[in-house]
């Protein structure tokens, strides 16, 4: 029997996609591993494996096509030796096979898993055994749903994202514990409003206004904003670098070659994962079962895009040079700005990068992207009056300021961290050893 070929999630936010380019023709021959097409997610435009041999027996979706729901089938496979036929009797059958192509499940921000991975599989196979895919099933735990309790409306009725949504918008009384009446009731925050556009029209007034749609980017970065504030205890430490050597330096290497423009961004990315390395327990994110020191410094860089913002990451930049530095930043950033990263380029990461001194900002503070420990804000170099050796001089000085999660990083390790970066910025030559 033919196998569903199903919209796979590309990415931890990934709902829907869009079916850019098909790299497979029907009646091509098509082996695990082998690309299939390539899929546009809300963050970039990625390549999408075939888990299972046979051959490409019909395409559902044609190139082009946009808003393709995740587990939407898009293609059929047939079977070895399997008859064409079989396409038409697919339509009488009501079960669903397995998706025959990769649907990595949609995971926690920031947490790196492959790209091609078998999708889930169905529900029921009567031995009492409750199928779901791996979203739906960190949902209902973080719900507190018992998955029996919901009916599924997947392939061969697998419990899927929309049906634990549904779940959660039926009202469900909690029970409480009866409390004597001399013990005070403890106080419970309310809910935040509904932003629902009528609400904000009203708060404001009903003034004249024009509307920019919600892309899928600007809604996932509306959601992670919010949890990150509302979620990780963020402090915040600011130190003021000098960075006259530093440009007279850059000048310098920038001048020896023409293989590399090296950024002031670059030396910030050096300096910082140079930082980490000799501070390790800033390098650092948080569990609830352990404090995550990590073993690599993999730093994940803010790059504008028109409608929001992607973080591609410079992995190992401890152990990378300034021109390698420059010349990996450059090719993520121009690729991150065409939606061509891959999944692996902007997951994960173990610290953040945010530099808006090119846009003459002079110091701000950022919202930590876990689950990440910290993240460091830069602003621009300008010319400020200094006092040194009981004289005022001129100096060119950057702030930058470090937002730090306080369940992983405690204020005396921020301090040291920046200590270090503070005293790299500042003896730029000391980023070569």
């Amino acid at each position: 029997m033919p196998i569903e070929i199903l919209m796979p999630a590309l990415s931890p936010t990934m709902t829907e996609g869009n079916v850019t380019k098909w790299l497979k023709k029907e009646g091509d021959e098509v082996h695990s591993g082998d690309v299939l097409a390539e899929i546009e997610t809300d963050k970039a435009t990625m390549e999408f494996e075939a888990v299972d041999d046979g051959r490409l027996g019909r395409i559902l979706v044609p190139e082009g096509a946009e808003g393709i729901k995740v587990n939407q089938p898009i293609a059929l496979l047939l079977g070895e030796g399997e008859d064409p036929s079989a396409l038409d009797k697919l339509a009488e059958k009501p079960a669903t096979p397995v998706a025959a192509a990769s649907a990595p499940e949609p995971l926690q921000a920031a947490e790196p898993r492959p790209l091609a991975q078998p999708a889930p599989g169905r529900r029921g196979n009567g031995k009492g055994r409750i199928f779901a895919s791996p979203l739906a099933r960190r949902m209902a735990q973080q719900a507190g749903l018992d998955l029996a309790a919901i009916t599924g409306s997947g392939p061969q009725g697998r419990i899927v994202k929309a049906d634990i949504e549904a779940a959660l918008s039926v009202e469900r009384p909690t029970p409480t514990p009866p409390r004597p009446t001399s013990q005070p009731q403890p106080t419970t925050l309310a809910a935040p409003p509904s932003l629902s556009k009528e609400r904000v029209l009203a708060l404001a007034g009903n003034p004249p206004h024009t509307e920019r749609p919600l892309t899928a980017m600007r809604r996932v970065i509306a959601r992670r904003l919010t949890e990150s504030k509302q979620t990780v205890p963020h402090f915040y430490l600011t130190v003021d670098c000098e960075t006259d050597e530093l440009l007279k330096f850059r000048a310098e290497l920038n001048g020896k070659s023409d293989a590399y423009r090296i950024s002031v961004n670059d030396f910030v990315i050096r300096a910082a994962a140079l930082a980490l390395r000799q501070v390790p327990a800033a390098n650092a994110s948080w569990s609830d079962e352990a404090i995550l020191l990590w073993d690599t410094v993999d730093i994940a860089v803010a790059v504008a895009l028109d409608d929001g913002l992607i973080t591609p990451i410079v992995k190992n930049a401890d152990r990378k040079g300034l021109a390698t530095i420059a010349n990996e930043t450059k090719d993520l950033a121009a690729r991150a700005r065409a939606g061509k990263l891959k999944l692996e380029e902007f997951q994960g990461g173990t610290f953040s990068i945010s530099n808006l001194g090119m846009f003459g900002v002079r110091d701000f503070a950022a919202v930590i992207n876990p689950p990440h420990g910290g993240i460091l804000a830069v602003g621009t170099g300008e010319q400020r009056a200094i006092a040194k050796n009981g004289a005022l001089t001129i100096a060119t000085v950057m702030s930058c300021t470090l937002s730090c999660d306080h369940r992983a990083v405690d204020g005396a390790v921020g301090a040291q961290f920046l200590a270090a970066f503070k005293k790299l910025v500042e003896d730029p030559l000391t980023m070569l050893l």
